[in-house]
């Protein structure tokens, strides 16, 4: 059994319109909210052995402040590939890691963590940015992980519904 947490990026700024979309940065509530997921992972006994992100700035810098907040001391790994990837890309990236990964944290964008969401779990799960949700899978070895691998979802957390 692997354990895979999803992570969408917190909310970004677009206050500067000449910004490519890979660099902009998180605004006042990202800066807030992220480090309110980090404090919910280590409450709940969530902390990942892993945390991929994706390279865009919003995303990196999200999962920075989860790790900080979560008194994360493991590696934390940007991926260039995630940055607007679709399920077949998160799941690639995933069969490619050792087994010595039991919890995985994911840190990346819409639509296609929803799009990966729904199709691992067959539920529809609306994933406002900073939501994070938990799913089980039934596999061993994350290299078994594929477009047919399924997970069950054990939780969904949504900022806004997350003590502060």
């Amino acid at each position: 059994m692997k354990t895979l947490l999803i992570l969408r990026h917190a909310k970004s700024s677009w206050d500067n319109a000449t910004l490519n979309d890979h660099d902009r940065p998180l605004n006042e509530r990202g800066k807030t909210d992220a480090p309110r997921m980090g404090q919910l992972l280590k409450a709940k006994g969530l902390l990942p052995d892993l945390i991929l992100t994706s390279s865009a700035e919003r995303a990196l810098a999200t999962a920075e402040a989860v790790a900080l907040a979560s008194d994360y001391e493991g590696e934390l790994r940007v991926e260039h590939q995630l940055y607007h990837a679709y399920p077949e890309t998160y799941c690639a990236v995933l069969q490619g890691l050792g087994d010595e990964y039991g919890r995985v944290l994911v840190v990346g964008h819409n639509p296609g963590l929803e799009f990966w969401l729904t199709e691992l779990t067959g539920q529809e799960v609306d994933m406002p940015t900073a939501a994070l949700a938990q799913v089980e899978l039934a596999i061993s070895h994350w290299s078994d992980m594929n477009a047919e691998t399924s997970g069950q979802l054990v939780q969904l957390w949504r900022p806004k519904e997350v003590d502060k």
